[in-house]
């Protein structure tokens, strides 16, 4: 402070007034007092408004109770005219009223609302074509089903009257077409439609559209029609809406009884429709079964994982057969679901099963590979001491000797390392070209529906090389891909353990189904006893092989393998037939042969070596690949190998 010196250019200070400068204080004050009068105003309207809503409320319970004390006997009337006694008269009161439906057909939209909840809607040209179908409860006006049978395609307008017939009595059925649903809408669905109460069904032309709704086993509730006008175009837009009564929860449920079988099916019965007799009243289906135990069973705890997606009705057809044939155990199936769907796991639930959902991954192939992964995954994991696993999917029948076949067969992947899978299916098995129940073959594809795997296969190899979400792989031709089966072999049986009955599916369609899969053999008894098992194993199958084609009968190759009289009239005899293959992968002349006898040919499975066996006309014959097979050694030195292409095989 003795240094200091004064700054000569520094103002002089002058103290400041609190209300100077704008009077900021008093600026504040008059801010808060404003806010603060806002803010009494709201308050004092809120608790006006909560004043008034008492009273409202007060007035019109008194109100009521003078109603109720003037007419004690109106709360119980609803109740006492279904039967009741006056108790939960509110309820009933509830379920006497109606609801109101809307109904759409057009040729890019279909659309049904209750109540104007909107139930279905779909807007996209290309997909889900046909009769769109709707179950409802009548006593609640919730949905219990949802189909769409694309009726303009053989055999669905079959399935849809099946559906139909599944349905219970009383329920309301909507009907609504998308696009196109009368073409191949053959006369029983017409007539099963008219005695529903339509009247315009038998009028319905290609590309009209139309929507109805009747109640199954009563009468039309409503129904409207648009007329196309040529073949080239559509018909106006079709709709109506109706109020529908509701009946009595009572008279749409049935009495079963309180114990864990009656209890589950009253819960599956109460959301879902379409499945029969599991849902009637009197004469039940069963939903527990009692199979015979499979004697010296080698697979009693080996789990089995169903795979399936949204589905139901397909579980529900699988899980019957499953669960009755010889050997079947409840407690080591699952049910894997991808995504999370209600209807089937409302199926698994009904067979007291466990299901388990998963999260989707991926998009088409890529979905079901993942969905495949992660089941195989979950099946390990939930049973760890299991060192094989049965795969199956929800769109096949099993055979009543399932369990007994892969009981006879699980040594073998144990034995021989050679093998790879063994499977319950022939890609070749049809009706016409297989017959020996008793018969094992080794072939280098791997089949799948339904078949053995081995945990040490999946664990070390599979698994950590699966396909990952974003590559659109098949999982099937993946695992058949040279890279991962390693020249190992799976065994099949001559005559299939289970039957491809699913007509709808990302890969599949009605006319797929009917071409390729409905006339394949499924062996129909139990108890069938394998031949020669060990023959199966690599070395001692390479002797069978040799020593069949060492005997057989050399067909007459002067002429075409297509015509009639190729193969001689006759009864379990042997033949064998060269046809050429230069190569390994040189299909040219199998799949023309394929297409002549009608066997599988949108590529080529079920071989051996290039040899290929299958049963014809009753007799074994065996097709040898040459020079490709190391069995074309034993083709006479002067025969020509058959050759057949496109041309010939469509000229015949």
């Amino acid at each position: 402070m003795d240094n200091w010196v004064p700054n000569p250019r520094a103002k002089p200070y002058v103290p400041r007034s609190r209300f100077q400068g704008g009077n900021v204080y008093g600026q504040h004050i008059r801010s808060y007092s404003s806010r603060r009068c806002i803010s009494k105003v709201l308050q004092g309207g809120l608790v006006l408004v909560l004043l008034v809503t008492v009273f409202i409320n007060i007035t019109f319970i008194l109100d009521t109770s003078k109603k109720l004390r003037d007419n004690p006997q109106s709360t119980d009337s609803v109740d006492k005219a279904a039967g009741g006694d006056g108790k939960g008269s509110v309820v009933e009161m509830r379920q006497s009223k109606s609801i109101s439906i809307e109904v759409v057909s057009s040729k890019e939209l279909v659309f049904v609302s209750v109540d104007g909840t909107t139930i279905l809607h779909e807007n996209v040209f290309e997909l889900n074509r046909g009769m769109h179908v709707v179950v409802l409860n009548q006593a609640t006006g919730s949905v219990m089903a949802k189909r769409v049978f694309d009726t303009y395609s053989q055999h669905e307008d079959e399935a849809m009257v099946l559906f139909l017939n599944m349905v219970s009595d009383g329920r309301i059925i909507i009907f609504t077409i998308k696009d196109e649903a009368s073409f191949h809408l053959k006369s029983v669905a017409r007539t099963f439609l008219r005695n529903l109460g339509s009247e315009n069904v038998e009028a319905l032309n290609w590309r009209d559209m139309w929507c109805f709704a009747a109640t199954k086993g009563g009468k039309k509730l409503g129904e409207a029609h648009g007329k196309s006008p040529n073949l080239s175009s559509w018909g106006e837009r079709a709709a109506f809406k109706v109020d529908i009564p509701l009946s009595s929860i009572a008279d749409a449920e049935c009495t079963w009884p309180d114990d864990d079988v009656g209890r589950r099916r009253k819960a599956f019965c109460s959301k879902v429709e379409g499945y029969g007799s599991v849902c009637s009243c009197q004469d039940s289906a069963p939903i527990v079964f009692t199979p015979e135990p499979l004697k010296n069973s080698k697979i009693a705890s080996v789990p089995v994982a169903v795979i399936a997606s949204d589905r139901p009705h397909y579980l529900y057809r699988m899980l019957r057969t499953l669960l009755s044939v010889p050997g079947s155990n409840p407690k080591m199936v699952t049910v894997f679901i991808d995504g999370y769907f209600e209807e089937p796991l409302e199926v698994t639930k009904l067979f007291g099963l466990r299901g388990i959902q998963h999260t989707p991954l991926g998009i088409k192939n890529a979905r079901i590979s993942q969905h495949y992964k992660a089941s195989m995954t979950a099946t390990f994991n939930l049973y760890p001491n299991a060192e094989y696993a049965i795969v199956i999917e929800e769109d096949l029948d099993v055979s009543p000797d399932f369990f007994n076949y892969f009981s006879q067969t699980q040594h073998l992947l144990e034995q021989d390392e050679s093998l790879y899978c063994v499977s319950a299916w022939n890609d070749q098995g049809y009706e016409h070209s297989c017959k020996d129940p008793a018969l094992l073959y080794r072939v280098e594809t791997m089949p799948g529906l339904g078949w053995l795997l081995k945990k040490k296969l999946y664990k070390e190899e599979l698994e950590p090389q699966w396909p990952t979400p974003e590559k659109q792989w098949d999982w099937d031709m993946w695992m058949r891909s040279s890279f991962i089966r390693k020249d190992r072999e799976c065994v099949i049986p001559d005559v299939s353990r289970t039957y491809h009955f699913g007509s709808k599916g990302l890969n599949m369609n009605p006319y797929f189904q009917e071409i390729y899969f409905k006339k394949h053999s499924l062996v129909t008894f139990s108890n069938v006893k394998l031949k020669n098992i060990n023959s199966i194993q690599k070395e001692n199958y390479e002797e069978v092989v040799k020593s069949l084609i060492k005997s057989a009968e050399v067909l007459d190759h002067k002429k075409s393998p297509c015509s009639e009289d190729f193969i001689p009239v006759s009864q379990d005899k042997t033949y064998v037939m060269y046809i050429q293959m230069n190569s390994p992968t040189d299909y040219v002349t199998w799949k023309q042969i394929a297409k002549c006898y009608h066997l599988w040919d949108l590529d080529v499975r079920g071989f051996h070596k290039s040899m290929w066996r299958l049963f014809y006309k009753g007799n074994h014959l065996i097709m040898v690949g040459s020079p490709a097979s190391p069995y074309a050694e034993f083709k006479p030195k002067d025969l020509v190998p058959l050759f057949l292409n496109s041309t010939e095989v469509a000229r015949r």
